[in-house]
């Protein structure tokens, strides 16, 4: 019995030998241990390209679901808090809070940059130009824009983050907007303190812009369609719209696997994602995931028509991103070719309706836009285009015969 035991603890001896001696030479050079994943991962420059949430040391905006206002609320209680609020922000949307306050302007010059707006995306709408051709164009609405607050290049290089020196913006102030007005008693106490200084009701949707020294807007300002002109060309940007969690075939456009041949239940797979003697996915690999919810900007739109009473304005193309009704944000275009010029200045800071004797037509037109109020374009043919048009139809007709035949 101790002979057998001596001889089976040899074997073993033996055997851990041979494992290590096997996994010293051959396997762990090519092998990649978990501290090495670890190390590759952190080391990497990685950018989360999309924001699903919002930070988590971002105050709460809106009241709790679970605590509405209107509860134990009598009718009578209910109509003066309603007038109460109606007296105390009773303002036009158009209308701006300082009104009556004479504001220092400065003028335009070719370094100057304006404050954008934000907008609501409409829909899509067909036009034609007087030489007949049509163009489609984006309908955006530029609902109840007011200038929030003003930060100067000194004091938001005070209040931002210490990268914000290399920004291509350093130097220059920010205008924080918001946009479309909503019922106070949504909001919890510290977003409403947001707007005490401007004086206007909560704002659903808040951004900033960077702008000149010299076209700083006084809080409360009012931000209209007529804050640029038809002709301008703008630059935009949204968000596209969120297809959630979509596999390879729908976000990269996959082919998949064959129909037959073997296939069980992984016609839709991706695959192979991995490397022989890798153990690791390298990083880029098209895989399943979020898809959509990113920046897109789309440069030098021009706007071929305005509707000043109810704050529209038609961008050319189809493209501008984002669904239905969401948010999208306007600025002047940057693009050399596309820029404001000195003969063609802008409303600077922006239009003041208050100060302008003139009134304005319900809706602007581009020069080379027909509008729907002008009579029919009517296009004669010449003889020779209807010889021209008769003999291409002529060899149609002739090529169809010979192809039957």
């Amino acid at each position: 019995m101790s002979l057998f035991s001596s001889v089976l603890g040899l074997n073993s001896q033996l055997i851990r030998n041979v494992w290590q001696i096997t996994r010293q030479t051959y396997l762990l050079p090519s092998m990649v241990t978990i501290e090495q994943k670890r190390n590759a991962f952190k080391n990497a420059k990685t950018v989360k390209r999309r924001k699903t949430h919002p930070f988590h040391w971002w105050p709460r905006v809106r009241r709790r679901t679970d605590f509405p206002f209107k509860t134990n609320i009598t009718h009578e209680n209910q109509k003066f808090v309603d007038e109460y609020i109606k007296d105390k922000y009773g303002i036009d949307s158009t209308e701006s809070p300082l009104k009556g306050i004479d504001l220092k302007r400065e003028e335009w010059t070719e370094e100057s940059q304006r404050c954008g707006v934000i907008a609501r995306k409409i829909g899509h709408y067909p036009m034609w130009t007087k030489s007949g051709k049509r163009l489609l164009t984006t309908v955006v609405q530029i609902v109840d824009n007011h200038v929030i607050k003003y930060y100067s290049p000194e004091e938001w290089e005070q209040n931002s983050r210490s990268f914000y020196k290399y920004h291509r913006n350093f130097g220059m102030g920010v205008c924080i907007v918001g946009a479309e007005s909503t019922d106070p008693r949504n909001f919890t106490a510290a977003y409403r303190g947001l707007f005490t200084e401007a004086g206007v009701m909560p704002k659903s949707r808040l951004s900033r812009f960077f702008v000149t020294p010299n076209a700083k807007l006084a809080p409360g300002t009012s931000l209209t369609a007529m804050h640029y002109r038809v002709g301008d060309y703008v630059d935009v940007w949204g968000k596209t719209i969120d297809r959630g969690f979509q596999g390879v075939i729908v976000r990269w456009g996959f082919k998949g696997q064959d129909k037959y041949r073997g296939v069980t239940k992984a016609h839709r797979r991706i695959g192979s994602i991995g490397r022989s003697r890798k153990l690791m996915v390298l990083k880029g690999r098209k895989m399943p995931g979020h898809m959509g919810n990113e920046r897109r900007v789309l440069k030098g739109l021009k706007i071929w028509r305005i509707n000043t009473k109810h704050n529209v304005i038609w961008i050319h193309g189809p493209a501008i991103p984002g669904p239905c009704h969401g948010w999208v944000y306007l600025y002047d275009s940057r693009i050399p070719d596309k820029e404001l010029t000195a003969e063609n200045s802008p409303p600077f800071p922006t239009y003041y309706a208050e100060h302008s004797n003139e009134e304005l037509p319900e809706d602007l037109y581009d020069k080379d836009l027909q509008s729907f109020d002008s009579p029919t374009i009517i296009f004669e043919e010449t003889e020779a285009e209807r010889k021209a048009a008769l003999a291409a139809a002529k060899a149609t007709k002739k090529a169809k015969i010979a192809k039957i035949r």
